[in-house]
């Protein structure tokens, strides 16, 4: 499992011109699930997500989480984490998991981060998005759940 975090100062998602998903100040979390992920990457990556110190402390040090801050996560799937372009030039997708799978899972994710009592919205599951973001700092971090096992 991988995800791209962003730190933002606001973010919002919108489907065929509909706004569905708008927040403050937090963090924008592009989702991508591969073929291999179960449930214990997306526990992993939902807690590494929501203790991920990236917001300045008192000194202006990267020190804080978005769970210290009370910042709001949106989340976005985003199977084209797993595009792999390093033959031809058009990406593979080999290795990101069918939609059948993955809805499960990024379900699983997402409803981790809720326990947490943040506000937690979410873009359409397989839906063609409208990502709109304001990226504080910037800040960007990925993060890859192969690695934390």
């Amino acid at each position: 499992m991988r995800a791209v975090v962003q730190r933002v100062s606001e973010a919002s998602v919108s489907v065929a011109g509909a706004l569905v998903a708008k927040t403050g100040p937090g963090l924008v979390v592009l989702l991508g699930i591969s073929r291999h992920d179960a449930a214990p990457e997306a526990d992993y990556l939902a807690d590494k997500v929501a203790h991920l110190r990236v917001f300045p402390d008192e000194n202006g040090v990267m020190n804080r989480s978005v769970l210290e801050k009370r910042g709001d996560i949106l989340v976005v799937s985003q199977f084209t984490l797993y595009g792999d372009a390093r033959k031809g030039r058009r990406p593979s997708y080999i290795d990101a998991a069918p939609p059948e799978e993955a809805i499960s899972l990024y379900r699983h994710f997402v409803e981790r981060l809720k326990t947490t009592g943040l506000r937690v919205e979410e873009g359409v599951f397989q839906a063609m998005m409208d990502v709109g973001l304001v990226n504080q700092g910037p800040v960007t971090i990925l993060l890859d759940s192969s690695r934390g096992f």
